[in-house]
């Protein structure tokens, strides 16, 4: 017999803007009492509802039960920025892509794969082009060295026969109302998601064939004789095989320890201002999309919606072995967003914050994604590399697939990579870690 204690939960580090302006249309349901299932997923994020849809493809008459530790769309899939990213974004580096041609296209099309999935599950599930736009997104430029990474990803996407748009400042005013930026790099693909209403839309739209219990965290997850058994405080699952999608937590299950980053970004969202005069004058569009041209600075959304619109900025990060930070952590990442939006957008001064939070990255040194068959039965859908919104989605997909031993080309090709490397022991790799995300946060200057 096999046991594991899960001895840290998930924790939610201040109230997610995304999800305080999010709607749920169904009610919260807890485990109560024993249930036996075909299929148990742990996490209700962006990999384990694409992987209980997955399943439902695959095995429409089975049981497919997911627990989740906290509500969909308040955990860290409802904390992060709604970019759907065709395009390579690493962010292990301050340029995006860092590969050759032939891993580019291959990035490109697994990415694609995955936004395929999410945009047939977009459309069968009635989510409003507010939830799920396909706009594509700006990678914008406030530094001549921003400038030049533009230009050297410009080149990249070229190379791979990549349609894209270099943009100018005048054109860059117009459509965010700012003097900030020198220029920008558009590319069409993308698509910008409200992520708290999509997690809780997905879920929505399973609901009538998966069983999703939230307010259910697994505290202890046991194997014996051929069969796995969770254990939440009023209930169990037993099933014969689990997936597990709770991204960095999977350490907390035993397994991949010493081997992930876990990194906190933090984001802001303004009170809602009037979309009219005063808001096109002092911010341009209803509606864009900025992600930094240095992978270190700020990323900065518009959204508009009943004539009321808001801005979030998300920048800053931290490495850090506890799952929560303090108050005071968050107030000064809150003053620093501050800043950051008002040398943007002066006319915003008078806007308050009101909401400031932080989520968890899972990052591994070599880019890879924590997945496979981690034992018998158990199945790791984790470690998305900073691009959760695609990268889950897809391990979702590939998970439910190798479980189900589904052959395919993109699982061949997602399973060729090696194991995520080792870190360097604590608190070295503190140490370490959070000198390299200062020093090209230094480096990244205006862009953050």
């Amino acid at each position: 017999m096999t046991t594991k204690s899960v001895k840290r939960l998930p924790v939610e580090n201040g109230i997610s803007g995304w999800e305080a302006i999010s709607q749920r249309s169904f009610p919260v349901r807890s485990l109560e009492g024993n249930v036996t299932a075909d299929w148990l997923i742990i996490g209700a994020g962006f990999a384990g509802l694409s992987a209980a849809r997955r399943l439902l493809e695959l095995r429409p008459d089975d049981r497919i039960v997911v627990l989740e530790a906290s509500e969909a769309g308040k955990g860290t899939a409802g904390r992060n920025s709604g970019f759907m990213i065709d395009v390579p974004h690493n962010l292990s580096s301050s340029e995006y892509s860092s590969g050759g041609t032939d891993a580019t296209r291959l990035e490109m099309a697994q990415n694609r794969s995955a936004i395929a999935f999410a945009t047939q599950a977009a459309a069968e599930y009635g989510m409003s082009r507010e939830t799920f736009d396909p706009s594509g997104k700006i990678n914008a430029a406030a530094t001549a060295r921003g400038m030049k990474l533009n230009l050297s990803f410009g080149q990249s996407l070229k190379g791979a026969d990549e349609e894209h748009a270099f943009l100018d400042a005048a054109e860059m005013r117009e459509i965010t109302g700012s003097d900030y930026y020198l220029g920008g790099l558009y590319t069409p693909g993308a698509v910008l998601i409200q992520p708290a209403d999509y997690i809780r839309q997905f879920a929505a739209g399973l609901l009538n064939k998966v069983e999703i219990f939230e307010r259910s965290p697994v505290t202890s997850l046991a194997r014996e004789n051929g069969t796995w058994t969770a254990v939440s405080p009023r209930g169990t699952v037993t099933a014969p095989k689990v997936i597990l999608g709770v991204n960095s937590h999977v350490e907390d299950f035993g397994h991949f320890r010493g081997r992930l980053m876990h990194i906190f970004a933090y984001a802001s969202m303004t009170a809602p201002f009037p979309a009219e005069d005063f808001g096109r004058k002092a911010s341009g569009r209803d509606r864009w999309a900025l992600l930094p041209a240095d992978a270190m600075g700020a990323t900065v959304r518009k959204i508009t919606s009943g004539g009321q619109s808001r801005i979030a900025i998300r920048t800053k990060y931290t490495y850090e072995t506890s799952t929560s930070v303090s108050e005071r952590r968050m107030a000064r990442m809150a003053e620093e967003h501050r800043h950051s939006l008002d040398a943007r957008f002066p006319g915003l001064k008078g806007i308050p914050f009101t909401h400031s939070w932080a989520g968890r990255l899972c990052l591994s040194r070599n880019h890879v994604p924590a997945f496979g068959e981690i034992e018998e039965g158990l199945y790791s859908a984790c470690c998305e590399n900073g691009l959760g919104t695609v990268k889950s989605t897809l391990a979702g997909m590939m998970a439910a697939e190798l479980a189900t031993g589904t052959a395919s080309q993109h699982l061949e090709q997602y399973m060729d990579h090696p194991q995520p490397a080792r870190l360097p022991p604590e608190p070295f790799a503190w140490l370490g870690i959070n000198s390299v995300i200062r020093l090209q946060e230094l480096r990244a200057g205006r862009e953050g």
